[in-house]
């Protein structure tokens, strides 16, 4: 899938971390891999992107801290 002309490259990514992140404030309790897998289809993530985000999120628990 293509960005729009007007989407800098890596901004969906960047729009489904955030959005991952806050799944994940707002449902602690519900499956990490729900919440990924619900950001990449609202996201039309390509596979390559789908796994960056697996490889990030799942395995390093980047949301695990925010900053208020």
């Amino acid at each position: 899938m293509t960005s729009l002309p007007t989407q800098l490259p890596g901004d969906r990514i960047k729009k489904a971390i955030t959005a991952f992140c806050e799944l994940q404030a707002d449902n602690p309790d519900q499956d990490r891999r729900v919440h990924l897998e619900k950001v990449e289809r609202q996201f039309d993530l390509t596979p390559l992107e789908c796994e960056f985000l697996n490889r990030q999120l799942l395995e390093n628990s980047k949301c695990s801290q925010r900053e208020e």
